[in-house]
């Protein structure tokens, strides 16, 4: 660019002016030091640029790889929904989860870190979305989703993932019949598969019918043919494909010795048996849920391998979640699986 100085004015003058200007606003920017590089976040602030006119793309490793162990977390986050929806439901308060509980549900995943997120007691579709997105504005982005129920119209299931969801599976059978009437699984089977770093992991995820007795029929008989539909899932996917990378999570409402976690398993030598991580909290302890009312410590919340995914598994790193805001968060505990 050219300037046409006038000879009516001191030139000089002007001239030394105005390549005196010029320097201050070239050696301008270094007067404002940096903040430090953002991370790559959509919540992250864009630096300004002289040079730059978009910014750079984001980098493909965060969706689509990574370089490091990947981390599962399974959470009933109890009733995380609004009730007052359904009629002749019977709510709670409002009918909605506390907001104070919602804050602790996010504090404690944020501190978990998950990359991939099963979750049981979740409402409709836009309360998984509020869900996402709070986790998103704590840092916890997880674009990827599969929301999925059954007969049960206010609570469902759903996984969140950073990593594609590259295939969902409704289960043809989610029925079954006891004393002469028939049943449907009331939170029904999730089942997703997700691609990470070219390996396909397949998630399937229940809550099966709790200990609390209801006038439709015998709890532990209805738990126990819900565990039934779940397993004869299971053994489908592994006959069609024994090499499966497959995972059962989530909240089977029984114990250790019991017959619905047993019937998850299989049999020890067969081929399709799942293996049951055996976890515990920074104080060893491993129970999951917390029934107030008796005042009971039980373990509740399962994650189950195959036995092609099992090497996989870092049994050192994968626990029983115990952060300090799990109390106020939900009457569960999350539990976690790391993968190499």
């Amino acid at each position: 660019m050219f300037f046409r100085i006038s000879n009516r004015i001191n030139a000089p003058g002007l001239l030394g002016a105005f390549l005196l200007s010029t320097l201050c606003l070239l050696s301008g920017g270094c007067e404002k030091k940096s903040a430090g590089t953002p991370d790559w976040t959509d919540a992250a602030p864009s630096s300004p640029s002289t040079t730059a006119t978009t910014p750079p793309p984001r980098p493909k490793t965060e969706e689509h790889a990574t370089n490091g162990p990947v981390r599962f977390v399974a959470y009933n986050v109890e009733n995380w929904l609004d009730r007052n929806r359904y009629p002749g439901s019977k709510a709670t308060t409002d009918g909605t989860k506390p907001e104070k509980a919602k804050q602790a549900v996010i504090a404690v995943l944020a501190a978990t870190k998950p990359d991939i997120l099963g979750v049981c007691e979740i409402g409709e579709s836009s309360d998984l979305a509020e869900l996402q997105t709070r986790l998103k504005a704590a840092g916890i982005d997880l674009p990827h989703v599969h929301h999925a129920g059954g007969a049960d119209p206010i609570r469902h299931l759903a996984l969140l993932s950073r990593f594609p969801i590259t295939a969902t599976v409704k289960p043809s059978k989610t029925s079954y019949l006891l004393n002469g009437r028939t049943y449907g699984m009331q939170r029904g089977i999730l089942d997703a598969t997700v691609r990470v770093n070219e390996k396909d992991y397949r998630f399937l995820g229940a809550h099966l019918k709790s200990k609390r007795d209801v006038q439709e029929g015998d709890q532990e008989q209805m738990r126990a043919s819900e565990g039934h539909l779940l397993r004869d899932h299971i053994e489908g996917i592994l006959a069609a494909a024994p090499s499966t990378r497959l995972i059962a999570y989530g909240d089977f409402n029984d114990t250790k010795a019991s017959t619905v976690v047993k019937t998850l398993q299989g049999g020890a030598n067969r081929q399709d048996s799942l293996t049951p991580l055996a976890l515990a909290d920074s104080h060893g302890e491993t129970w999951t849920q917390h029934w107030d009312y008796e005042d009971i410590y039980s373990r509740f919340d399962w994650i189950m391998v195959s036995k092609t995914l099992k090497p996989e598994v870092d049994a050192k790193a994968s626990r029983v979640v115990d952060e300090p805001a799990c109390g106020e968060a939900s009457d569960h505990r999350p539990v976690m699986m790391v993968l190499e």
